[in-house]
């Protein structure tokens, strides 16, 4: 529950996502991705950091192993929920 309760709020999806090329991004820069205010993102960047998904290191913020396991399973979520689209299509 833990990890739902962080993912769920808002701007945690949206750092990952930025992040996800492994290349690491400065605070600047993440915030300029993420289009965010720098203490909300401070806070996600916590929240992140705190889970253990997200590293920060002389070269920036950027996932570490369990944020690139993290964002595998969040594309085998997206691509259960395509399946569960495609079901639903044409019932009302």
């Amino acid at each position: 529950m833990v990890v739902l309760d962080v993912l769920g709020r808002r701007g945690a999806l949206r750092i990952l996502w930025e992040l996800r090329d492994g290349s690491p991004l400065t605070f600047r820069a993440l915030q300029d991705a993420c289009e965010s205010n720098p203490g909300s993102l401070n806070t996600r960047l916590k929240d992140l950091r705190e889970l253990g998904v997200v590293d920060h290191d002389d070269g920036g913020y950027r996932l570490n192993r369990g944020g690139r396991e993290l964002l595998q399973t969040l594309h085998s979520l997206q691509a259960w929920s395509d399946r569960w689209v495609g079901s639903r299509s044409g019932k009302t």
